[in-house]
Formats: structure tokens, sequence, C-alpha cells
């Protein structure tokens, strides 16, 4: 398949919005399947994994390859939910254009704004579908508007629906300037556009027009000389507006009523970028950070890809995502993993199709496939030419913000569970795991509790094991708040050799998200360059277990001033021991505060229970942020909440609005609590280490 024939698309949006029932339909006409897949009945191609099958909602991404038009179309059905939202990062890292799914009803949703912020963040070019036209309360027009208010997206209708809620018959096609009818879930008719949608349809091609004169002087001209512009000037138009991210265009259609799903793929094809389009991909140097390279999408150049999911499959082991974006990987071959600086061969190369798959003996330049046998690829890690080597930009992972204990009930399977997660956390890198020194427990910690619960459900089913869970808590950090400086000096004599270090370290809170800074100011050498690491070492060893309660310290920056050794007595196991115990010391002075995640909270509530919600809210240390008009007799809340008081929160709304309100929730972000709560959290990590020494 020639390279501009190529498409690699993802469809995401907020929970509910019709994204695997649209991937279903594509499948469906696409030719992939014989028969429609529902996401009711468990029968969807892209929710296969149980847990999807019997939830009704999408888990992992999938990747799929269908044909439309002559084109190959490679697809990545990412789930709504947030606590996956993971899955949604690492498919915008790899694909070229994006469908943004938004519920004719529900509109703008809290994650809708989240999956368009992160296309936003890696530069995917989108297209937008109003989806669910069919339903009762279905506004094409106000969900324009929410895309212009709240994601500044310049929304240009390529389509307007003729009809919605039951009367939904089809759409008006504005840059053909037909109408479109859909007799049967197969049949699609175009015809002359009725005489009482000619006006409305005349006024929407003429604001289509004017967004396009605004970027191409030729179709300025043919504007103003009020002359007819033909279609393929339009479509040129469109295209190019598209890809540079200029416009929006939006389409509208009902994917479970059969209507719109034909000219959706239409528009990817004509509207979205190719690989070609996308052009080059830069990475960095191996040995030199500040120094960069292009790599072309080519067959004759470098072979460059990036691994960006894993999935552990019972039949043939693991299998490794990669996205190509240069030269031509064959079977057999060797590649270099240059982020960890390992070579690894490839085995199998398989294209997939949902949960079936098709041998390859290569793949070129803009392929998604999965390779068999990879040893030590995980996400984020690039893969690359062993004589060219390259390092692509690594994949975003948001910070877990919830912990659950977890046990097996037979002693004997520790070994087994800790297998089990292993694979778990190499396939879900916002999925982690850590043993309690103390207590000897393992603990998981996600991205939420039906992340959690999801987890513990594969440990049961994949893996066959029975497992004791203790109550979801809250994932607190540590964070410094001022500066110090300290000295520290470690001398032990045990006979023989001893061990002596010193050090002059000056701690600052760094920016928040920048993570643990170390700066080496050390001239003269009052401490050897070999030591130098071993210090750097000490202190990012004690970053994860926190004084003030043993949670993870954040955003530190350390700064090495000056120091002393031993010729005989200093070593590296000295001055990593010295610069632990130096913060240690320091800690006392630098305000160290107690940090809890606050999440964003998004309510959709009738009128009539407004008032209770958001008096609720501020019970939960709540920060109201705007409220605005959801729908005729309706209300969106916007606000900012800490995760603890958010347990239980979906019955308590259930009981406030007579089950009529609901909600959604994601991290937002870490910052201190105030100082009661910080005090309980100190006062129950101490009964907790107290009761663990009994």
């Amino acid at each position: 398949m020639p390279l501009k024939r190529l498409r690699n698309i993802g469809i995401a949006a907020h929970i509910d919005a019709g994204k695997t029932t649209t991937t279903e339909r594509i499948l469906y006409y696409c030719g992939v399947n014989r028969k429609l897949g529902e996401t009711h009945d468990g029968q969807a191609t892209m929710d296969f994994m149980k847990q999807e099958q019997e939830r009704g909602i999408t888990i992992a991404s999938a990747a799929i390859t269908a044909n439309w038009n002559k084109h190959q179309i490679n697809i990545i059905d990412t789930p709504g939910h947030v606590d996956f939202t993971i899955e949604v990062e690492r498919s915008m890292r790899v694909i070229d254009g994006l469908i943004g799914l938004f519920c004719s009803v529900g509109g703008v949703e809290p994650q809708s704004e989240t999956v368009w912020n992160q296309a936003e963040r890696y530069k995917v070019p989108r297209i937008a579908c109003v989806n669910k036209m069919d339903r009762v309360g279905a506004d094409f027009k106000d969900v324009c508007g929410q895309l212009e208010k709240y994601l500044d997206a310049n929304p240009v209708p390529f389509q307007i629906p003729m009809g919605a809620e039951e009367d939904f018959v089809g759409v008006i096609n504005l840059i053909e300037n037909k109408a479109v009818f859909y007799p049967s879930e197969l049949e699609r008719e175009e015809k002359e556009i009725p005489a009482e949608y000619a006006e409305e349809a005349k006024a929407a091609r003429k604001f289509m027009i004017e967004k396009f004169a605004d970027y191409d002087d030729d179709i300025m001209e043919l504007y103003f000389a009020d002359e007819e512009i033909p279609v393929d000037m339009l479509q040129r138009v469109a295209r190019m507006c598209t890809m540079s991210r200029l416009i929006t265009p939006v389409f509208c259609m009902s994917a479970y009523k059969n209507k719109g799903v034909q000219d959706m793929l239409n528009a990817v094809v004509a509207y979205l970028p190719s690989p070609i389009d996308v052009g080059d991909v830069v990475g960095t140097d191996v040995d030199d950070p500040e120094k960069v390279h292009s790599r072309h999408p080519k067959a004759d150049d470098p072979f460059c890809a990036l691994a960006f999911k894993l999935i552990n499959d019972p039949y043939v082991g693991q299998q490794t995502f990669i996205r190509i974006y240069s030269g031509t990987l064959e079977s057999g071959t060797a590649v270099l993993n240059s982020t960890k600086g390992k070579k690894e061969r490839i085995g199998r190369i398989m294209r997939i199709h949902a949960k079936d798959r098709e041998e390859l003996t290569e793949a070129g330049a803009g392929e998604i496939v999965a390779l068999i046998g990879m040893k030590d690829t995980k996400t984020g890690d690039t893969l690359c030419d062993v004589k060219e080597p390259v390092i692509l930009e690594r994949i975003y992972i948001p910070p877990s913000v919830i912990e659950m204990r977890v046990n097996p009930k037979n002693k004997n399977e520790e070994e087994k569970l800790g297998l089990a997660l292993n694979k778990l956390t190499s396939e879900d890198p916002s999925f982690n795991v850590h043993v309690d020194e103390e207590s000897n427990e393992t603990i998981i910690a996600g991205m939420g509790e039906l992340h959690l619960e999801i987890m513990v459900d594969r440990i049961k089913e994949e893996f066959g094991l029975e497992v004791e869970v203790g109550e979801p808590s809250v994932a607190y950090r540590e964070a410094i708040q001022s500066s110090a400086e300290q000295d520290y000096k470690f001398s032990k004599q045990t006979g023989g050799k001893g061990m002596f270090a010193q050090c002059t370290i000056r701690f600052e809170p760094n920016t928040q998200g920048a993570g643990f800074e170390f700066v080496n100011l050390i001239k003269g050498g009052s401490i050897p360059n070999e030591f130098i690491s071993s210090v750097r070492k000490g202190l990012e060893k004690t970053m994860p277990d926190g004084f003030l309660a043993g949670y993870e310290i954040l955003d530190v920056k350390a700064v090495l001033v000056d120091g002393n050794f031993h010729p005989v007595d200093s070593s590296d196991m000295a001055f990593q021991l010295c610069a632990s115990m130096c913060f240690k010391a320091a800690y006392p002075k630098l305000s160290p505060a107690i940090l809890e995640p606050i999440m964003k909270v998004e309510i959709n509530t009738p009128d009539e229970y407004l008032g209770d919600c958001i008096g609720d809210l501020n019970k939960r240390r709540g920060k109201i942020g705007e409220m605005r008009r959801f729908r005729k007799g309706a209300q969106k809340v916007d606000g900012r909440v800490p995760l603890s008081e958010m347990f239980g929160y979906s019955t308590s709304l259930r009981s406030l609005s007579s089950g009529r309100a609901n909600y959604s929730m994601e991290f937002n972000s870490y910052e201190p609590v105030p100082a009661n709560v910080q005090e309980k959290v100190i006062k129950e990590a101490a009964e907790r280490k107290a009761a663990r020494n009994k």
C-alpha cells in the first residue's frame, strides 16, 4: 500500500459517546466484519477483554486494520473512562489523525476536554463527529458552540443534519452541496437538498466558504467575485486547513442507526493526513541530547520505531506494539533498543485485527504492527537501526493517585502473584507496584478505583490467583516548601577499613511536576568525580520514602556545594549513605508538607438539585469553579475536590438527586493538605507503623 494511501487514526471521546459502536460500524462497512457487534450484548470486536464485555466499556486501546476506497486505515479505539487515560496518551503519540466523537446530547464532556488537550499536546489533526443524532435532546448547533467555547477548536460544519431525534433522516454535505439519505444499513443515496433545508444549507455553506477564504487567496477572490467555487478546490483547502489544525471539520451521524458512518470514512481519507503529510519525526542523539536527528517516512531511511503498548497474550506471548516512522523492518533482523542500549532480535511481525492477527515478513514506514518475542522493550522505548541510533520523545505517564493492599490467599503463591503483577505493570505504565518494607505487604497503585478493580479482576481471571485486597487509600505525597543548606559528615570505624564521607548540600523546592533535579557545584576536587554520582544515587534512593509519613517526596532540587573525602575510607556506599542522611537532617528545616491529589470533578445535575450538589462539594473541601447550562433544565458544575473526600461519592450523589445527577472525575494536581489533615495523615502513618512493629 503506497504511503499516501495509509491513515493511522484514533477514535477518542468521553465515556458513552459511542466510540466502540462507531468502530464496529467502520469494520462492518470496510468488510472486516460480516455482522454488527454491539457493546450492550458483549459482541463488540474491539472490546475483546472479558472485563470490557462484562462492563460494556473500553479498557485497553485496540488496534485494527481496515480498507476503505483503496486506502488502508489503521484504527486505534481508545477508552473513554479517565482511569485508563494512559491508553489514550500513548495512542495519541503514534497516530497521525483523530476522530473526536461527541454525544449530540452531552456535548463537550470532561473526558472530551482531556483527550482534546492530549491531541493538542501531540499536534494531532482532528475531525469532530457529533454522534447519536437520533437521541432525544440531540442538538448539533449547541455542540458546535461548545466546541468553540470550551475547546477553542474553531469548528466548521462540513455537514448539517436533516432533522434530529427520531426525525434524523440524513445529512447535507456542504462541500458537494448534496443531501445524503440512508434508506437501509448498507444504502447511501445522494439527492438534491430538500426545499425545507435549502436556506439553512445555504447559510452553513457560506459560513464554511468564508472560513476557507481566510486561509486561501483563490477562494477569497472567487467568493468576492460571487462566482461558483469548484468542489475540488474546496476539498483541497479543507484538507490543508484540517492538517494544519487551522479548523476542525464537524460532521454528524448516528452510528447505532447506521447513518453517516460512510461519510465519516470518506472524511478520514479526504482530510486526515498520511504519514507522508505528517513528515519527518525528530529524535535526539544517543550520546548528546542537544543534538537532533530527523527520520523521513521512507523505506530507504534508517529504521526507527516507537514501542507504545505491550499486551501479554496467553497464546503467542508478549506482543509489543510499535509505530514505524522510517525504514523497513524484517523478521529475523537485529535492531537496537536505544533507550536501554540493548540489542533485540525481531521474531514475528504481526498485523493486528483486534483479537485476530496476520503474520508479515516485513513492515515499512507508517505501519502500526505488533512484534512477538521482544525481551527488554517497554512502553516508550525507541527501536532503531543498530548503525544509526536515535532516541524518540518518550510517552508522558500520569502519576498514580490511589493505592490498595493486595496479597495472595495462599502464601505459597506469592511468587506467582509477583510474576502476574510484573506482567501487568509492563502492559500498563500507569499501574505501579511496590512492597512496603516494614509490613512486607504488596501495594498496587493506579489512576482510580475502577482501574484497580479491573487489575484485581485480571489477576483472578487471567492468572488464576485468589487474592485478598484492602480498602482503596489515597496516594499522598510529600514535598518541601522552603530552602536550606545542610552539612553532614558520615564517619564509621569498625576495625579495618572504615567509612567516611562529608557533603554540603542545598535543598530547594523544584517546579511542580519537574521531579528530582541534581546540580553539582563541586570545584577543586573536594569530592572526587567518581563519588559525585554516589551522592546523586543516595538522594534518589531516599526520595521514595518521606520522613513525615513515609510517602514519596516530589519535586526536590539538590545542589551539591561542598564536601570532603578520605583517600582510604571513602567509598560509593559511604557517599550514598552520607547524602541520604544529609537530606534527612535537613528535612525539618525545609517546611515539609503532605500533598494530596486534587481531582477535577464535573457534575451534571437537574436545576432543582444544584444547591444540594454544591453544598455537598463544599462539605468535601471542594472549590467550585464554572457553572454552565448543560441542557434545558440542567446545569454542569466544575469543581476541584481532594480525592480523599470523594470515596463513595457516586452513592451520595444518587441519594441527593434521586438518581438523576451524574459526575466524572480526573486527576488535576497535587496540593498541600490543610494543617489538621496533615496531622491526621501523620498520626495514621505512625499508628500503622506501631501496629506493624508489635
